[in-house]
């Protein structure tokens, strides 16, 4: 499957803008304000790409009416060729275009580089806003690219075949450091890729490959936080022709919104202390500089020596 593409043509592609930050929620259409490309339609992360008012996750699903409106306002056809945008290396043009995809847009991709790139390259930029008549366009959804949390659940069981990949940071993955989520860790056997290893100067890259972590019609579920950084990652993994590919857009903070929900984590191993007496040595020890084996071996010595002083 072709997803990432580079072009500035403007009068056969149907152009999406889909800039936004997620520490300034009102960058992205502040930005398209001031330029974009000639003809496109901004679409917003959580006023367009998500429907905040439900649950299921920090950027929920918006309902498949909701997403018919979309598609309908913009003017677009099942058979336009559409290309997403954003601000390059990011993930939002992705979430617009798994969107684009769910619904049956066969002929949607998303730009390689940003837009800072696309207007270097020369293409056409205006600050007007292009209008096109409302279409009645019905989508041709498509359930089996999207994964619900019972999806999920059911491989965790082991009851459905699947790999489940994380797309988060090393850190949150493993539960070390989870600067989001009231819960740290990961959805239990879930593998780990980093989305922004395939960024490089605010491009992606598409060079890499994945069989290490998966194989080409191996089925798999990918999510991350709150189910955007996963689309970049599905978005990749397509373009490397991996088939029956799911999105968990609920992801990680969907899950543990189920307080039945397991989750998995990295734990060192580490000695335990079971009194006072066995709690001061261990605080010695770790003060002194003492880890990871040579802790546990030193603590079992000198928690001996206490036993023996009975």
């Amino acid at each position: 499957m072709t997803v990432f593409i580079e072009t500035i043509d403007t009068e056969n592609y149907r152009w999406i803008d889909a800039r936004f930050d997620l520490k300034d929620s009102g960058w992205g259409s502040g930005s398209f304000a001031a330029e974009h490309v000639e003809g496109a339609t901004h679409w917003d992360l959580e006023n367009d790409l998500s429907d905040m008012a439900s649950k299921g996750g920090r950027h929920p699903m918006p309902t498949k009416d909701q997403l018919t409106r979309l598609f309908q306002a913009a003017g677009l056809e099942l058979a336009d060729s559409i290309v997403v945008y954003d601000q390059g290396g990011s993930p939002y043009a992705a979430r617009a275009w798994w969107l684009l995809k769910y619904a049956g847009f066969e002929h949607a991709y998303i730009s390689r580089v940003g837009f800072d790139e696309l207007k270097r390259q020369g293409i056409a930029t205006t600050t007007e806003s292009a209008s096109y008549p409302v279409s009645s366009v019905m989508p041709a959804f498509h359930d089996e690219l999207l994964a619900t949390r019972s999806d999920v659940q059911q491989i965790v069981d082991g009851k459905e075949l699947g790999v489940l990949i994380d797309a988060r940071s090393p850190e949150r993955y493993a539960g070390i450091n989870e600067p989001i989520d009231a819960v740290a860790g990961r959805i239990p056997g879930a593998r780990n890729y980093d989305w922004s290893q395939l960024v490089s100067n605010k491009a992606f890259r598409t060079d890499e490959e994945f069989s290490s972590l998966l194989q080409p019609k191996e089925p798999a579920v990918v999510y991350c936080g709150s189910g955007v950084t996963a689309a970049a990652l599905y978005a990749v993994l397509a373009e490397k022709q991996h088939e029956n590919l799911k999105l968990y857009v609920g992801s990680y903070s969907d899950w543990i919104s189920d307080e039945d929900s397991v989750v998995e984590f990295d734990r060192d191993d580490h000695p335990e202390a079971a009194d006072d007496r066995t709690k001061a040595v261990l605080a010695r020890l770790i003060e002194e500089g003492y880890t990871g084996e040579m802790l546990m071996k030193k603590f079992e010595y000198e928690k001996s020596l206490l036993e023996d002083e009975k």
